[in-house]
């Protein structure tokens, strides 16, 4: 039989010709050593051109497109293409590997670039948004990735000058980035006048913020900052593709072939034009130039690099070349000569010397060239052309002989005879033509078998046949010259083959994959003399495989180098090399061929580094002499741990059935049980499927895991202690190298590995996100600080943690087979070693990625488990068949016979091994596995007497050893752990079921004993005392299912799965009698109750039997059932029998005949039970939960006292209820330790115990009962219900507004009026009547020069126009929906606090503002760091909306330093909606917050690295706070609707307990609002209903009722003397205030009344300063109380409610009013900075507006009246109600005469103010088309100007009421103000993104050269006046909300005033003039 292994020869790569210049730049450089560094393909190319040596970096498995020189220059950072492209770093001088960064970008990496220091490196990606990501590349890690551009991005560099600035360009873009924290935020380049908006190719970065860019048209553009400075014209002809920066200068290359040097300064220095040079040529192009001293890179779009010495320049060196773009596919080799051809789709032909890796020749053809061939003498070269044509030149001369077109299709194929006589040309027209060399190539015959373009053909050696493969898969034969198809077999049955170039045929078969009909090979060529064949395919893989390979799917090896189809290989005359060709890539590769005799040499020459080893995956993974696999081994890689329901999806479950079950929700739900139980033993190991997962702790017990319990049992006590932290299956187990912790692997769809401490049972960390499935292998290091881990995924991910941090450091896909063991090397902890099926690997960390190679062991064997030895080469692994093998790095030394069968375990001890097997033989060993110095055999006689159960069969297989205290410690596959003295006895400690599910339970009746059945076919016998051990076993002929015992517990029943059963005796568990009577499984067996006459048999064919005790005889049988019957109940009497079935039917049965009866429900509760296990049945209702689909309450038991009903079900859970459990949904109380499903729970005799059986994990559980007076609340005490509970936490309208707000997005905003109609930037342009009639004025008219636009009275002489706005002042807080958010700083000097978008700093001393304005949206919380280290650090959070990606629009929170306003980070984050909490831990290093998704994420990041360290759901709804506790930096609090969750920080997880209440009688939960600490672990909280809870740990203690009247909003903790502040909602009283100060634990307080003449206060926050405290209220006041004296003052007013609508600006002093939907109007003074009075009117307010001279002020009314006050006395001068809807606009004539009131009415009316205070209507203006929104005066008092909701402008006659239309007219008017949005001359304030939102308002200063806007997006935009063209340049300022409402101009021009709508606040802005 042929040898089916892979060949033992190899190939090695020796050169690569070609360069990659298409569709890449800048990817040319010298390295340090003064090599060239570039790449070709999926290589990597390092090239030194003193010595002409090539070395090459294989680490990609795709093109590479993008390459950066590190600037040291000797790493280079590449990436490739892919659909997971990854990014490689990698030494240029060794090429080795040194960081991989995968997982981030899709599609490829267009750009890379390393910054100054080399520690950052920043890649673009190729996705549809260009992502742009930094990386810390050394740790593989992100630091912060943002969405590039809409369009592609060409280039990307750091600012050299400045860390942590970028630039990248592309498509008619130029960008400028800043890094802060993990956000990179973007400014796009302004191109202005200077320059045309283009695309820019290729940028370089100077000093002083310049940056230069090489643009599309060949200008360079030259960038100060973000503004375009100054261009410079034609630097090339066209497209400038890069740009090179150096000591010296700048050397640039573009497409029209010319390089220019450029000095520091940019001016030109030189030119090199390419194309006029020896080489050149026209059409030469630039991709690449790299300028270092006197040396210039070239590269070309062409693949040639040239390399030009400056001082002569004119002379370059071409250093590389290759064939241009195009399929590169003819490739032919000279018959005698070491030499190549090549022809091209680039229509050349090329001749390659292998000897001196050179091109020597080159010739153009007129065609594409499609094939090749060299005749036998080596004089002729033919050539097949694309066009259907071939060609024959002279080799020497390339001159041409004959050129011969006899076809239409391309020329595939041709080949000389081996007489050279005759040449065969194949063509796609499905025909071979034979040519007559000597004939001057006459056609002499045609080969026209073929229905299919021919593929390839080969000559006999006798050259009298020829044998064809076409494209359809036919193999055709004929005789030559003539062409005729051979079709009798037997004559070509001793042909000889001349070549073998086909890929059909049974020499080749196995060449294909097994199972496959694909045709994906291109390219075949065997040696004859190795027998090696080698194969090109469309995977860009060669393969070498023994030749003939006659059977599917050969072994073989493998090489990566091209990326994409490799279009031929051959080999050379003398087999020395390989030639193979790359379609796409167009290079050509030459490999050296290793035979098998130098390979051997060559071992000790490490293999050149891959991703994917030389001797490949696929290849090996299915030998044909691996042994037949184990039966343990075959079982367990068949495990694949899935579950139907993972229970990280029940709350999501629960979500989806809320709806469902919201009415029965409301109904009373019956209160948890008094009583708990807590787990007390476990018997029971896990064995069967997972090894090496039992040791010894620091302390001398026991570590272990079954089910989903972490054990530690102390042998001296026999007591366990347990590790509840995992919900499903452990799978594996490791131990710290100092033995005290311990890491546990779990079951789950994101399984977590936790790693806890086995003294404290608390876990340190918990590790998620990375595996799939689950974890089956752990391994720590040996400095205890790294965890390595292995996934049950597909690929078995590999994962290295720092397991405190929780960081994921490497990860890699493993294999694609099972792996049982992970070792991290105990010397070097960056190298790893994994084990499994057919399979050994070592692998070392690079960067992000691990890199692993196979081991190389002839053969490949299964292995189930290694260690190290004594040094760090040194590799011992037990294999499946019994032997050790030896390994010294990753070879093979030798093996040594261990065991018989596999070696399951293996531990390393000082000098010497310890090895286990499935012999069940421990065996010591020396520490070279030379001598076995002992062996044990684990027998029952040598059990000794202390022994906690019995061994069920002697050898039983061993699956963990470990060493320790003079013991060896054992643990088999049949669930024992045992203890083997080195003297000899054994004992065992722990025993449970061996693998199979136990169901059958039964508890004594009045002993401390229980009898368990199991599949794994034996019965046994418990002692539930103390003394925890099996007390008796007995094999069975088959698996059980249930047991029970007599009432007088003598004997015990048993049913069996093949539906006998047996009675036995209790104590010496013989038979006593059996029967057999059914087919199907026994589910049920039950004794009566009394004397125990019957027997009750239930069985899976429906029935149940009912047999007599005493006569042995089945008397009766109860049929009717319609499903298998799952439970069975006696009633008292014996006399009934219920029923439960798989249907969920329950059914009554009298005894002893069975006859069925019907029994009302009203009859069942008061028949007294005997037992209760049933689950059906009105009195247990309740126990079914709310997501019935997916789960089953499988049993169920109720107390002896009939107090409790323990029950069991599908998902693992253990839950206690109240009974009766009446009503749907009880509460209850609920324990995980069973892994899957629970299948069966008891009762002991008198309730102290509970017993509980899990199926899968064949475990017995024992749990004690805690009656209801005892309490100690253990940390597994149960969780609370699944429903939230039904009591509704209160209600309270501010609580209810907050939690329904839907916050603006300002960016998205839509328009706030109700406008209809058409956009004025989209109305088209009436003619004018001149145009109309077609009248051309002269330019120069006769007419009067139109008047001024406006009346420009009380401005100076000379008008000078604003430059620019200022923020001067606000007036506002946010109070009514944010909490927590006013702060002192500074020793209470300043405060803090914020409105809209801005931080406000306010200084007491000086009321000076000061502002924070980098937010993009409002901000919605607000914290300040109280730790010494960081003084004034705040955290801010804002709104935002994540859409999958992070955008501008995004939410963020912004850490900044309060008094330099200096961003120190920001963190973009995934709280979509907004972040509505931030705060700072103890350290003040991290920073928690939480958003407003529907999710509610908490996430807790290190905010000065940007790093999120720790994100999960918090709750369902909203959470108002969260808030680390003072002295903590692991523990915080968060509070919400219904909610208060005590969370821990362990590693990078986020571990969450809810607040228990039970403890305190008829507490309910009720929304939580507010959160305080206080010492030993207390915690406050403030409820909606005025109480306090108090909280120790996460138990309830006290409740200080009714500390406020209304919800307690807010509550501070003062950090130096623990005292407490809580703010609320109350009545202001004698005793009472809504402020109150407690002492530390919240018994005694103080309460300040705050005198705002409120009639209920708000307190919204508060915090405590020294003597002092600060209060921020509902109503926007920020008011500071004294402790001492109770004094109040106000330091901030605003409107409490918006928006605000009306502003009026004083004429002539800085003063200005305001009116809002409060119903105030409030008096501001700019100067003094404060608000001077408020007047409440009772009703909302619309409009506001002083008299000319100032005396009077008018306000319109949102109920349609308006009121006239005299600014003097604030009296009222008149007030009238002519409209029912809100007044818009209130005006006064500018001589006082007239007031002008406009409505949403769609009318103004006028009133005489002369004709005194009763105000009579004299006129209104009709046929207004919608409302009116702003009104001006003409100054002359004649007419007014209206706009309106349907964006016209519409102009009437005063006080007449008539419509002016005349156009002419209406542009002769001079206006006393402007405040319309519409108009011809403010067509340009509206702007192009315009479409869904509005311009709200305008004022044109009274200079009237300015105009201010105010819009939908919340913007402040100033503009110059008039702007009649569309789209006019302006200056934008932000800081409003959205919905600006009102704006205008104070008296001289001095400040511009704008009104918030969202906002409710009020800026003020000083304006900049432009200097005289």
């Amino acid at each position: 039989m042929a040898d089916r292994t892979a060949p033992n020869c190899h190939l090695r790569l020796e050169w690569v010709y070609g360069y990659r210049g298409h569709q890449c730049r800048n990817n040319l450089y010298y390295t340090a050593a003064k090599e060239i560094v570039y790449f070709v393909a999926g290589v990597g190319v390092v090239y030194n051109t003193r010595e002409h040596k090539q070395k090459f970096y294989l680490g990609h498995n795709d093109d590479i497109i993008s390459l950066a020189l590190h600037p040291e220059r000797v790493l280079v950072a590449t990436g490739q293409v892919g659909k997971e492209p990854y990014i490689c770093v990698w030494d240029s001088y060794t090429v080795q590997t040194v960081s991989i960064l995968k997982d981030v970008h899709t599609h490829g990496i267009a750009c890379l670039a390393f910054d100054l220091e080399g520690q950052c490196l920043v890649s673009v990606g190729l996705d549809s948004k260009n992502t742009i990501c930094v990386w810390d590349w050394r740790r593989g890690k992100v630091l912060a990735a943002a969405p590039g551009h809409t369009d592609r991005i060409f280039d990307i560099s750091w600012d050299l000058y400045q860390p942590s600035k970028l630039v990248s360009c592309g498509v008619k873009h130029i960008k400028f980035w800043s890094l802060c924290g993990n956000a990179l935020t973007p400014k796009r380049g302004v191109f202005g006048k200077t320059g045309d908006l283009q695309t820019i190719l290729c940028l370089a970065c100077a000093k002083d913020e310049v940056t230069y860019s090489g643009a599309l048209n060949g200008d360079i553009y030259v960038w100060k900052g973000i503004n375009l400075m100054r261009t410079i014209q034609g630097a090339h002809g066209s497209g400038i593709f890069s740009m090179n920066a150096c000591e010296e200068g700048f050397a640039t290359g573009g497409r029209d072939g010319c390089v220019r040097l450029w000095d520091l300064n940019f001016k030109p220095i030189t030119v090199i034009d390419l194309r006029e040079t020896d080489q050149g040529y026209k059409g030469l192009s630039v991709r690449s130039v790299c300028w270092r001293g006197d040396h210039i890179l070239v590269g070309t779009q062409d693949s040639e690099i040239f390399e030009v010495v400056v001082h002569d320049r004119n002379k370059p060196f071409l250093i590389m070349q290759g064939h241009c773009e195009g399929e590169l596919w003819a490739l032919a080799v000279h018959p005698t000569k070491p030499l190549a051809m090549t022809g091209s789709d680039d229509r050349s032909v090329r001749i390659w010397s292998l000897i001196d890796h050179a091109m020597i020749a080159r010739c153009n053809m007129e065609e594409p060239i499609r094939c090749a061939a060299v005749s036998t003498d080596g004089i002729h070269l033919a050539l097949g052309m694309k066009d259907g044509s071939f060609t024959v030149l002279r080799v020497r001369d390339m001159t041409e002989v004959v050129h011969i077109k006899d076809r239409k299709e391309a020329i595939h194929e041709l080949k000389y005879s081996p007489d050279g006589a005759h040449l065969a040309v194949g063509s796609n027209d499905n025909s071979v033509d034979i040519y007559g060399v000597v004939q001057r190539y006459k056609k002499v015959g045609e080969c026209s078998g073929s229905n299919s373009f021919i593929t390839h053909m080969d000559w006999s050696t006798d050259s009298k046949y020829l044998q064809t493969n076409d494209g359809s898969g036919r193999r055709l034969f004929y005789r030559m010259p003539s062409g005729k198809e051979v079709t009798n077999r037997e004559e070509l049955k001793l042909v000889q083959w001349a070549s073998w170039t086909c890929v059909l045929g049974p020499e080749v078969n196995g060449i294909w994959p097994k199972y496959s009909d694909i045709n994906d090979i291109n390219s075949v060529d065997a040696n004859f003399n190795n027998q090696v064949l080698v194969t090109a395919d469309d995977y860009g893989l060669v393969k070498l495989l023994r030749y003939p390979c006659v059977k599917k799917g050969a072994k073989f090896k493998k090489y990566l180098g091209h990326s994409a189809h490799i279009t031929n290989a051959r080999w050379s005359h003398d087999y020395q090399w390989v030639i193979t060709i790359g379609g796409a890539d167009h290079s050509v590769f030459q490999w050296k061929f290793v035979p098998e005799r130098k390979s051997k040499e060559a071992l000790h020459i490490a293999p050149q580094e891959t991703l994917a080893d030389s001797n490949s995956e696929e290849s090996d993974s299915d030998q044909s002499d691996v042994p037949e696999m184990d039966s343990e081994i075959e079982q367990e890689t068949q495990l694949t741990y899935r579950r139907q329901v993972y229970k990280e999806d029940l709350p999501q479950l629960k979500e989806q059935c809320k709806e469902k079950h919201q009415a029965t929700a409301m109904k009373k739900r019956e209160r948890a049980p008094g009583s708990g139980v807590k787990l007390h033993f476990i018997h029971g190991y896990r064995g069967y499927d997972c090894r090496s997962n039992l040791f010894y702790t620091q302390t001398g017990e026991i570590v272990y895991h079954v089910a989903a319990v972490g054990v530690v049992y102390n042998r001296q006590q026999n007591t366990q202690r347990f590790y509840m932290g995992h919900d499903d299956d452990i799978l594996c187990l490791a131990l710290h190298p100092l033995k005290d912790f311990v890491a546990t692997g779990q079951v789950g769809r994101d399984s977590s590995i936790h790693i806890w401490d086995t003294e404290t049972l608390k876990p340190m960390s918990v590790l998620k996100g990375f595996h799939q499935l689950g974890v089956c292998a752990l391994d720590f290091s040996a400095d205890g600080k790294r965890l390595a881990s292995v996934g049950l995924d597909e690929n078995h991910t590999i994962v290295l943690w720092d397991w405190r941090k929780g960081e994921k450091l490497s990860a890699m896909r493993g294999s694609k087979d099972k792996i049982f063991v992970v070792k991290i090397n105990p010397y070097l902890p960056d190298k790893l070693i994994t084990a499994g099926v057919k399979h050994m690997k070592f692998w070392h960390k690079a960067g992000g990625g691990l890199i692993g190679r196979k081991g190389n062991m002839g053969k490949t064997e299964t292995m189930m488990c290694a260690v190290y030895g004594w040094s760090e080469e040194m590799v011992f692994s037990g294999t499946c068949t019994g032997d050790i093998c030896i390994w010294r790095d990753m070879f093979l030394m030798k093996t040594v016979k261990a065991h018989d069968g596999p070696v399951f375990s293996m531990h390393a001890l000082e000098k010497g091994f310890v090895t286990g097997g499935k012999d069940g033989i421990v065996a010591l060993w020396d520490d070279t596995f030379e001598r076995c110095l002992k062996t044990y055999a684990i027998k029952r006689a040598v059990l000794a007497p202390g022994s906690k159960g019995l061994l069920l069969e002697d050898n039983p297989s061993i699956r963990a050893i470990s060493l320790g205290h003079g013991h060896i410690l054992v643990g088999t596959k049949n669930g024992e752990i045992l203890e083997v003295d080195k003297s000899g006895p054994i004992t065992l400690l722990v025993q449970g079921h061996m693998e199979g599910e136990v169901w059958g339970l039964a508890t004594h009746p009045h002993l401390p004993l229980c009898a368990t059945v199991s599949d794994d076919k034996t019965l046994r016998i418990w002692d539930l005392s103390p003394s925890h051990c099996m007390l008796a076993v007995r094999k069975l002929r088959k698996g059980g299912r249930c047991c029970c015992f007599s009432p007088d517990g003598k004997a015990l029943a048993v049913g069996l799965n093949d539906g006998s059963f047996l009675i036995v005796n209790a104590d010496t568990l013989e038979d006593l009698v059996s029967f057999h009577h059914r087919k199907d499984i026994i589910s049920d067996i039950r004794f009566s109750p009394g004397a125990g006459k019957y027997l009750a048999v239930a069985s899976g064919d429906t029935f149940v039997d009912i047999y007599n005790v005493m006569s042995s005889k089945r008397v009766g049988v109860c049929k009717g059932c319609l499903n298998y019957i799952t439970h069975l109940d006696w009633d008292k009497r014996g006399k009934l029998l219920q029923v439960n079935t798989g249907a969920k039917e329950q059914f009554f049965f009298e005894a002893p005949r069975g006859k069925r009866q019907t029994i009302p429900a009203t009859e069942v509760e008061k028949i007294d039970w005997s037992t209760w296990t049933c689950v059906l049945g009105a009195s247990v209702e309740g126990i079914w939960p709310v997501i019935t689909e997916v789960t089953e309450v499988t049993a169920a038991c109720l107390s002896n006292d009939r107090k409790v009903l323990a029950t069991g079900d599908d998902l693992g859970y253990v839950k206690l209820f109240r009974y009766p459990v009446k009503g749907k949904y009880a509460k209850f109380k609920r324990y995980v330790a069973h892994s899957t499903h629970v299948t069966n729970v008891r009762w002991t005799h008198d309730d102290s115990l509970l017993v509980t059986v899990g199926g899968g994990d064949t475990c017995l559980m024992i749990w004690a009962h805690e009656p209801e007076g005892h309490r100690e609340f253990k940390q597994c005490d149960s969780e609370e219900s699944d429903i939230e509970s039904e009591d509704d936490g209160g209600y309270d309208s501010d609580v209810t507004r907050e939690n329904e707000i839907n916050y603006t997005i300002k960016a998205l905003s839509t328009n706030m009026r109700p406008m209809t109609g058409v956009k004025p930037h989209l109305q088209l342009k009436e003619p004018s009547v001149d145009e109309r009639q077609g009248v051309v004025r002269p330019p120069v008219s006769r007419a009067l020069p139109l008047p001024e636009k406006l009346q420009t009275n009380n401005v100076g002489k000379k008008k000078r126009p604003i430059e620019d706005l200022v923020l001067e002042l606000v007036f506002g807080y946010r109070g009514n929906d944010c909490r927590n958010n006013v702060h002192y700083l500074n020793e209470g000097a300043d405060i803090i606090y914020h409105t809209a978008s801005v931080g406000i700093v306010l200084n007491l001393t000086t009321s000076c503002q000061s502002f924070y304005v980098e937010h993009s949206d409002d901000i919605l919380c607000l914290t300040i760091n109280q730790h010494p280290k960081f003084p004034n650090v705040v955290a801010t959070g804002q709104v935002g909306i994540y859409l999958f990606t992070f955008s501008a629009t995004s939410p963020s929170i912004h850490v900044w330093d309060a008094m330099t306003k200096q961003t120190l980070s920001v963190l973009r984050c995934f709280h979509s909606g907004g972040v509505c909490s931030v705060s700072f831990s103890a350290t003040g290093k991290l920073l928690l917050s939480v958003g407003l998704d529907p999710e509610h994420t908490v996430t807790i990041w290190k905010w000065q690295e940007g790093a999120k360290v720790a994100s999960r759901i918090g709750h369902t709804q909203r959470i108002f706070v969260a808030e680390f506790r003072p002295d903590s930096d692991t523990h915080f609090v968060s509070v919400g609707i219904k909610h208060v969750r005590f969370w821990t920080l362990a590693g990078r997880a986020l571990l969450s307990k809810k607040g228990v209440l039970s403890s305190i009688e008829d507490a309910r939960m009720q929304t939580m609002l507010s959160v305080a600490f206080g010492a030993n672990n207390l915690t406050f909280t403030g409820t909606i209903s005025g109480d306090v809870c108090v909280w120790k740990e996460h138990i309830l203690v006290r409740i200080v009722a009714k500390a406020h009247t209304g919800p307690v909003f807010t509550m501070y903790t003062t950090l130096r003397d623990g005292l407490i502040v809580t703010g609320g909602k109350e009545r202001p009283s004698k005793e009472g205030g809504a402020l109150k100060l407690w002492d530390q634990e919240l018994k005694r307080c103080r309460a300040f009344r705050l005198e705002t003449g409120q009639i209920i206060d708000c307190v919204r926050s508060v915090c405590r300063g020294k003597g002092k405290i600060l209060v921020g209220t509902r109503n926007a006041e920020i008011i500071e109380v004294g402790e001492k004296n109770a004094a109040c003052n106000i330091l901030v007013n605003g409107h409490m409610d918006g928006p605000i609508w009306g502003l009026g600006t004083h004429p002539s002093r800085d003063v200005f009013l305001s009116a809002a939907e409060d119903g105030t109007v409030r008096l501001w003074d700019i100067p003094e900075k404060k608000m001077l009075n408020k007047v409440n009117l009772g009703h909302p307010t619309r409009t506001i507006s002083y008299s000319p001279e100032g005396d009077m002020v008018a306000i319109g009314m949102k109920n349609g009246e308006f009121i006239i006050l005299l600014v003097a006395s604030l009296k009222i001068w008149g007030k009238k109600r002519d409209r029912r809807s809100p007044i818009q606009d209130i005006r006064f004539s500018p001589n006082s005469r007239y007031l002008a009131v406009g409505s949403t009415e769609n009318a103004v009316d006028f009133y005489d103010l002369t004709l005194g205070p009763q105000l009579n209507r004299i006129n209104c203006c009709r046929d207004i088309p919608s409302f009116v929104m702003q009104m001006d005066f003409s100054a002359d008092s004649t007419y007014v100007q209206i706009s309106t909701g349907t964006y016209k402008r519409l102009v009437y006659e005063v006080p007449s009421g008539k419509q002016v239309t005349e156009q002419s007219h209406i542009d002769r008017i001079t206006w006393a103000s402007w405040t319309s949005v519409l108009g011809d001359e403010v067509i340009g304030i509206w702007s192009r993104n315009n479409d869904k939102a509005d311009v709200t308002c305008a004022c044109v200063s009274h200079s009237g050269l300015n105009i201010v806007t105010g819009d939908d997006f919340g913007m402040v935009k100033l503009f110059d006046f008039p702007c009649p063209e569309k789209f006019a340049k302006h200056k934008r300022f932000l800081g409003h909300s959205a919905h600006l409402t009102n704006i205008r101009f104070t008296n001289g021009d001095r400040f511009v005033v704008s009104a918030g709508g969202d906002d409710r606040s009020l800026f003020v802005w000083r304006c900049v003039h432009v200097p005289h």
